[in-house]
Parts: C-alpha cells; sequence; structure tokens
C-alpha cells in the first residue's frame, strides 16, 4: 500500500546515530512511523512527542502524502544555563507515495499523546466483488 521515497533514509538514520546530529529547521529528519491495515482502512501513526498540534502540517497532492512537524524549543528565562539538551529541535518531515487503491478524499487525521494518528479508508473500487457467470445466451453480471 505505501512505497517509500527515500532509498537512502536507512543510511541518513545511521549516520544522525553515529554523528549525535538530528533535523534542522534547513534540513529535516524524518519521524518514526508504523503502517498497517485495519479492515478497510490503512492507518499510519506518526510519533511526534513534544510537538504542539498547531505545528503539523498534513498534504496530500496527488497520491503524495506529506507530513511536517516542527518541535520549537521552550520559552526560558534569561538565567537558565542548559546543562544537557539531547531532544531534537527543528522540522520533522516524512513524505509517503500512496497506492491508488486508497481513498485520499476522506483521509482522517487525530494527535493524541503525541503520536499523529491517520486513517485512510480502502477505494470503493479496490475492495473485492463476486462475478456471477450466466449461461453462454445470457449475460454476465458484476456484483460490487
Amino acid at each position: 500500500m505505501l512505497m517509500r521515497t527515500d532509498p537512502f533514509r536507512e543510511l541518513d538514520r545511521i549516520a544522525q546515530q553515529l554523528t549525535g546530529t538530528t533535523g534542522t529547521w534547513s534540513r529535516p529528519s524524518a519521524m518514526p512511523m508504523d503502517a498497517y491495515r485495519e479492515g478497510d482502512e490503512y492507518v499510519i501513526a506518526f510519533d511526534l512527542p513534544g510537538v504542539d498540534q498547531d505545528a503539523i502540517d498534513i498534504d496530500v497532492e496527488r497520491n503524495m502524502l506529506t507530513v511536517r512537524a516542527e518541535r520549537r524549543p521552550a520559552a526560558k528565562a534569561d538565567d537558565v544555563q542548559v546543562e544537557l539538551s539531547e531532544r531534537p529541535l527543528g522540522v520533522f518531515s516524512r513524505q509517503l507515495v500512496l497506492a491508488d487503491t486508497l481513498d485520499t478524499e476522506r483521509i482522517g487525521a487525530a494527535y493524541d499523546a503525541g503520536v499523529l494518528t491517520l486513517r485512510i479508508p480502502i477505494a470503493e473500487r479496490a475492495k473485492p466483488r463476486k462475478i456471477t457467470i450466466g449461461g453462454a445466451s445470457a449475460p454476465r453480471q458484476i456484483n460490487g
């Protein structure tokens, strides 16, 4: 149902782990996700802890789904001295090519506890249907 558009993502992820670098505002990093089919829907869940809902942008153009989020720095007082900062800030982005069998007109989105969940219905034309076969003189009928 999904096709990855970035073949070098795993190489980037390994390089980021080794160097300790993450995405910036000028170079977005990918966000972890799970994708699975649940009944007549395809579900995609993105991990976005610490991201405000208003900092998430979801776009669909043709079959290209783009999710972009920004984790902004927390406002700190002038007298605060940071001792350790491991939580990545900046822009996170993910693009997925959705199969033609998904109904991109009816995508639902929910954000709860730092997880963005998209539910994409399977298109009616992609669902299994029964085809009955008549006799030689009877026309064939498709039930769908």
